[in-house]
């Protein structure tokens, strides 16, 4: 079945579909001896697909892996000089691209796969997907500066930046921690708001990526992504054993506190006996205990 060159190149890990259409304008890819071109077909049961002097690799099993990227580490599967790259942290085989990539000196969570189409449905501007970082800025912000923030600022380049959710979280010394929240992840983006607002970044920790999550990773620390964690990713509902006999839990509690309460079983024998066990009262109707008629005792 003929599929378009950058979908084929993606599901052989490629990279991105627009990272393998790079590959095919600059000429590196060549069907049946002769150079692509962008929107071409092909099937690879049946033609000769060479990326860059070599056949078109066989599709690799889907790898799904969160990182915690450290500062000083580039976001790059192949590093272009001796610095260090995300790729080299982890020892597994394979091809594998960092989705949602960190400067050199910000610091969090990435997500490497071989995925071509999740990095893209991660990627794309068009899909909107959520980035959630907290953000060190030397100095205390006030909040005609997170207003501004929230609302949109104008680059040197003279785009303006997507209304962002910003909240101030603490302070720390003379600055503050701050969480920004955006769908949208132009280069050093976070380092110019706050220098054109007058808050100087210190630091830049990435927390979350769409639906995933850093959790409790260190720093150079890594782990496979778990089926429903991939589902959320991809859209998909993860499935959920669901315990029919758990009652809803208290509102208001920290989950942590939150206590199962089930349903008390009951005995009729059990309950009966314990009825007959109770003592009379002297109150009320003036019925007593085994008087079944109702009338009063003479």
């Amino acid at each position: 079945m003929q599929e378009r060159l950058q979908k084929l190149l993606a599901q052989a890990g490629y990279g991105s579909r627009r990272a393998c259409e790079v590959f095919i304008t600059e000429g590196r890819v060549r069907v049946n001896g002769k150079t692509a071109e962008l929107g071409q077909k092909a099937d690879p049961t049946v033609d000769k697909i060479m990326v860059d002097g070599k056949a078109l690799a066989k599709t690799e099993a889907l790898t799904y892996i969160a990182l915690y990227k450290p500062r000083n580490v580039l976001s790059a599967a192949e590093g272009q000089d001796d610095r260090r790259t995300v790729r080299d942290l982890i020892p597994v085989e394979g091809h594998l691209y960092p989705v949602g990539r960190l400067d050199f000196d910000s610091e969090g969570l990435i997500l490497m796969t071989n995925d071509g189409e999740l990095t893209n449905k991660l990627t794309h501007p068009r899909f909107g997907h959520e980035k959630e970082y907290r953000v060190l800025v030397a100095r205390r912000p006030d909040e005609k500066q997170l207003e501004a923030w929230r609302r949109g600022v104008v680059l040197t380049d003279g785009d303006k930046t997507q209304p962002a959710d910003v909240i101030f979280l603490s302070t720390s010394g003379k600055g503050a921690w701050i969480r920004v929240i955006m769908g949208e992840g132009k280069k050093r983006q976070i380092r110019e708001v706050g220098k054109l607002l007058g808050l100087p970044v210190v630091r830049i920790l990435r927390t979350r990526i769409g639906s995933l999550m850093l959790g409790s990773l260190k720093p150079r620390q890594w782990r496979f992504l778990t089926e429903d964690e991939i589902k959320a990713l991809k859209g998909e509902k993860p499935a959920k054993a669901v315990n029919r006999r758990e009652r809803p839990v208290d509102k208001g509690l920290h989950p942590t506190d939150q206590v199962k309460r089930f349903p008390e079983k009951r005995n009729p024998t059990t309950d009966r006996k314990r009825s007959d066990r109770r003592p009379a009262s002297n109150e009320g109707s003036g019925r007593t205990r085994g008087d079944s008629s109702g009338t009063k005792r003479r």
